[in-house]
């Protein structure tokens, strides 16, 4: 009987060994949430067709419409889904399923979302995008099972929407210059990008903000948007666009209204949510912004730790609150969005409906292929994908909530992240290598910090191969408009006198903004940055532009946001730098000042072999 007993246990032990084997191995972002290994691989023809069976109901276990369930034997593939949407959900998952030789895992996924919207908004307002790059980003959007796409259609420089009332809205000589002048979006293409999403399982929202923002609606007209003959011709707008764009294929317009302030907010909070419903489509709002109804859905931008954040209460809201993806640096905003509890909570009710990460270039961006890659779309994807449809609060591990502060590789919190990094990896190798070029991962190096200023001394250990200063400096009670000099180090050894590469930054400026240090001179780090290895400087790259774009201050609605982005003046961009180690024991040393108003005071160190 013992035997027996000893038989069964190490029969238990082995499967829970190969089933936690698998999820590791299939690499699928998000992780589903049943996977069940049912033999090891199977050979199917290229052109195998999957079974699919479209029932509500069918999924037990999960209401969701967009469940589905997946089971790979050595003769075929079947999909059962709760609805159309499932399906193509499901879809996605066999793609990331099918191994580089060709053949699939035999297992059966059931799988369903915890949050009913899972966004991603692109501001095309500022920089017009065109719908061939519109569609590159629903393809990567629908690839990871996001299913909102907030098109953000009207902003400061430009009304991007075919308007036949008044073509002037459309006429360049009335939006801002340089930014993509007379471009707009046809009816057709409109209603292409809303089919094209459909078939890929996305709702699109197009968002028409309102009264605020709307630059160019003041030069096209000569009044503001909220008197009343403001309210006429927006009235005309939207009712044009509500002809030419059923509400079949597009229940949802946002409207904007945060950042203004105008004498009846109520009154025309009112009757814009009056226009929207008379065309049978819900509305959408900012929140904070102008007041609106209990229908109306807010989206909440709100930064901050999670405890601290005041969201929505007795309304029905999506939350933005995890960080726009242009306000951080690339290799750091992952982290930020993975440990972000969607609404609070990490689990969804009939308030709690989602979140919608967002996308604001508000400087010109003069190469569009870059925006993307600038911004870290593709990896701030996977994150939020990852965390909105897995749901779950893990912001609390051991020490409180992360934000950008990474805590110690031994931590439960860091040792999930670091297990979801190696399913990032394996997609940029198999999926995304040119898109996430950008993109290394981060690990929990251990520094020792040291701040100097004026009766100012702070020394403690912090962790991770890019470090939020400002964030450390706040959780040190270091204020932030406190001028400090920064010394952090750590050791690293090596087997052998070698080589190795580096990414190396002094600052992660906002794509939304110039306040930066911008170029340093030549033979200089930014923001009086420097960098050795026992002692031994490190030389910065030869900089195209040493000197060039330095401006600290906020550059919003001045000429020094027409200037665009270079890849040099982003570390992440850049590339690595060759560091020379010895055998054994070699201590790296950064040093860099916080030393005007808005800086991103942070410091990055990471291995990015070539």
């Amino acid at each position: 009987m013992k035997h027996i007993i000893t038989l069964i246990l190490a029969v238990m032990a082995m499967s829970v060994r190969i089933a936690a084997s698998v999820e590791q191995s299939l690499s699928l972002i998000p992780q589903p949430r049943e996977i069940k290994w049912i033999g090891q691989t199977a050979t199917l023809p290229e052109d195998t067709v999957p079974e699919i069976r479209i029932a509500a109901g069918t999924i037990a276990g999960y209401d969701s419409p967009e469940a589905y369930r997946i089971t790979i034997t050595p003769d075929n593939i079947s999909i059962d889904a709760n609805s159309g949407q499932g399906a193509v959900w499901a879809r996605q998952t066999l793609r990331q399923l099918r191994y580089p030789d060709g053949t699939y895992p035999r297992v059966q996924i059931v799988d369903a979302p915890e949050f009913p919207i899972r966004g991603f908004m692109y501001d095309d307002g500022r920089n017009f995008a065109g719908i061939g790059r519109i569609k590159i980003y629903i393809d990567l959007m629908s690839a990871y099972k996001l299913n909102v796409f907030q098109w953000h259609l009207t902003d400061k420089p430009a009304w991007r929407i075919e308007c036949r009332a008044y073509p002037r809205l459309n006429d360049g000589r009335f939006q801002r210059p340089g930014r993509d002048q007379g471009k707009f979006y046809t009816y057709d293409e409109i209603r292409d990008v809303i089919e094209y999403a459909r078939q890929r399982g996305i709702t699109v929202i197009p968002e028409i903000d309102m009264p605020g923002h709307s630059d160019y609606f003041q030069t096209t007209f000569g009044i503001p948007m909220d008197s009343g003959e403001g309210m006429n011709i927006l009235e005309d707008c939207i009712d044009e666009f509500c002809r030419e764009i059923p509400a079949e294929s597009c229940p949802y317009i946002h409207i904007g209204s945060d950042e203004v302030h105008i004498n009846d907010a109520g009154g025309f909070m009112r009757w814009a949510q009056d226009v929207i419903g008379r065309h049978g489509r819900r509305a959408l709002v900012w929140d904070p912004g102008l007041p609106a109804d209990s229908l109306t859905i807010r989206q909440f931008w709100r930064e901050g730790r999670p405890n601290d954040l005041e969201y929505p209460k007795g309304v029905p809201f999506v939350d933005s609150g995890m960080g726009y993806l242009n306000n951080y640096d690339p290799l750091l905003s992952p982290f930020k969005i993975y440990f972000h509890p969607l609404c609070g909570t990490g689990s969804s009710d009939r308030h709690r409906l989602g979140g919608i990460i967002c996308l604001w270039n508000d400087v010109r961006v003069a190469d569009k292929n870059l925006t993307a890659i600038h911004n870290g779309m593709p990896g701030g994807i996977m994150a939020f994908s990852e965390r909105a449809w897995r749901g779950g609060d893990i912001a609390t591990c051991d020490h409180g909530p992360y934000g950008t502060v990474i805590p110690r590789h031994d931590e439960a919190g860091m040792k999930g992240f670091e297990e979801f990094q190696k399913r990032m990896a394996n997609h940029k190798e198999r999926f995304l290598k040119k898109e996430m070029s950008y993109w290394t991962p981060l690990h929990a190096s251990e520094w020792h910090v040291e701040i100097t200023g004026d009766s100012i001394s702070r020394k403690f250990t912090a962790y991770g191969d890019v470090l939020d200063l400002d964030a450390l400096c706040a959780s040190h009670g270091i204020s932030a408009a406190a001028p400090v000099t920064c010394r952090i180090s750590r050791d690293i050894v090596s087997d052998t006198d070698t080589v190795r590469y580096f990414k190396i930054g002094f600052e992660a400026p906002a794509r939304s903004n110039r306040n930066s240090d911008g170029v340093a001179a030549i033979g200089k780090w930014p923001n009086f940055g420097e960098v050795t290895v026992n002692g031994v400087p490190v030389a910065p790259p030869h900089w195209k532009e040493p000197g060039a774009y330095r401006y600290h201050y906020n550059t919003w609605a001045r000429l020094e946001e027409e200037l665009p982005y270079t890849d040099e003046q982003l570390y992440w961009m850049r590339d690595p730098v060759p560091v020379t180690l010895n055998k054994g024991k070699n201590t790296v040393t950064l040093t860099l000042r916080r030393h005007f108003k808005g800086q991103h005071f942070q410091a990055a160190f990471i291995e990015a072999p070539m």
